[in-house]
């Protein structure tokens, strides 16, 4: 049950009351689904089958923006569908891969011989090429850029292994950097935001990699199993013969040196992500940025020096992850957890870690950037707490069993 997950933590349970009884449509308000096309509604469908993460914010964006957003998610999920897709042979993949923008100008074109558990974007991808040549001609021309500099970037990787930092930053320029930077585009395109949001590249792009190489460091234990690699050679050769081997018991001193490291190198984006965030003037296109950044440093802070990370699977718990949601709605309070999590990765900082200077100074850069504001901690008494907890288990069980007797579906 998430709400015993939170009973030491009595914000979340506060929040996750508040997120039950409606409080997310402050954040992302329910679309009006009558008013679309039915091709347009199948998008929106498969957005929300695919997406663990952005469904949501894409859909809470203001106006013309969420439907662009929505068939750009969808057309790079079909482009990545592809490159993870280990059935299709290289000689067949590679051109599918660089010529993928092509297909949104081609009115049959599907792929239906995908294994991949998100095939059915390629397999109706005309759906979906249909409402992308609907959108204006000055989104169209954003997603076709970005989707045919990602395809060749895919497929020169498909060859070769991620060995030095630097081709680490470039692997995940190419699947992730370019998709902050499209969204920037994007964003000012719709005269959302201002045209140096999307003229600024470089602080688009660590915006892209900052959540790329978080969910590439959490992923350890899933990838290697799958017989994929991501993290960078450079890296793991420094602890083990194989990067496989870090997952090894007797590796574990060894493993978390290298994970810190990679989290260290992860860490040194977040300055940009702050300066980024403060250009932003629109409430939902804030909302859309600022949600995935702080859910990602939340992660972080959780992976940094966790050996769970070689056995399991680290995920933030989700009373944590609806508060976040729920409070990252301005540039103070995200400043605010920003310090938080860099405050508790500071105090996980060992003494003998071999990344520790850098690790100790790039925390250091990132306090000085982010403010703190209040705490977002209600500090309560144990008698008080002990209450609010009873009480909170209670009414949950209460509104679980009235939700489950109403007639309709709930949203939440």
């Amino acid at each position: 049950m998430d709400i015993l997950k939170s009973l030491g933590h009595p914000e979340e349970i506060f929040n996750l009351f508040r997120f039950k009884m409606g409080g997310c449509r402050a954040v992302m308000p329910k679309l009006d689904y009558d008013s679309m096309s039915q091709t347009l509604r199948t998008c929106y469908v498969y957005l929300n089958q695919t997406s663990r993460s952005f469904a949501a914010v894409i859909q809470a964006l203001d106006g013309e923006l969420r439907h662009a957003v929505c068939i750009f998610y969808l057309v790079l999920r079909a482009l990545d569908t592809v490159e993870d897709d280990m059935t299709i042979p290289l000689d067949k993949k590679v051109p599918m891969l660089t010529h993928f923008h092509t297909y949104l100008y081609q009115e049959d074109w599907c792929f239906t011989e995908s294994q991949e558990k998100d095939r059915q974007v390629l397999a109706d991808f005309p759906t979906i090429s249909l409402e992308f040549r609907n959108l204006a001609l000055v989104y169209r021309e954003v997603i076709s850029d970005i989707c045919h500099h990602m395809g060749v970037g895919m497929a020169e990787f498909l060859e070769k292994k991620v060995g030095s930092m630097k081709e680490w930053d470039q692997y995940c320029h190419y699947v992730a950097g370019l998709v902050g930077i499209g969204l920037s585009r994007l964003f000012s395109a719709s005269q959302l935001e201002d045209p140096e949001v999307g003229q600024d590249t470089e602080l688009a792009n660590s915006m892209g990699l900052f959540l790329q190489k978080t969910n590439i460091i959490r992923d350890y234990l899933e990838d290697t199993k799958e017989g994929r690699a991501f993290w960078p050679q450079e890296a793991w050769s420094q602890f083990a013969g194989r990067l496989e081997d870090l997952a090894q018991p007797d590796k574990l001193e060894s493993a978390l040196s290298c994970l810190n490291l990679l989290v260290t190198d992860a860490l040194r984006h977040v300055p940009d992500v702050i300066a980024y965030l403060s250009r932003l003037h629109n409430q939902s296109v804030f909302n859309f940025c600022a949600i995935p950044q702080v859910m990602a440093i939340a992660t972080l802070s959780s992976c940094y020096n966790n050996p769970m990370v070689f056995q399991g699977v680290v995920k933030i718990r989700k009373g944590q992850a609806v508060t976040l949601m729920m409070e990252a709605t301005n540039m103070q309070a995200v400043q605010t957890i920003i310090f938080q999590y860099s405050q508790e990765i500071l105090q996980k900082v060992s003494l003998t870690d071999p990344s520790r200077d850098k690790t100790l100074h790039i925390l250091a850069v990132i306090q000085g950037k982010s403010t703190m504001s209040q705490s977002r901690t209600h500090h309560l008494s144990p008698m008080y707490l002990s209450a609010a907890m009873l009480l909170a288990v209670l009414s949950w069980q209460y509104i679980s069993t009235a939700a489950a007797q109403a007639q309709g579906t709930g949203d939440v």
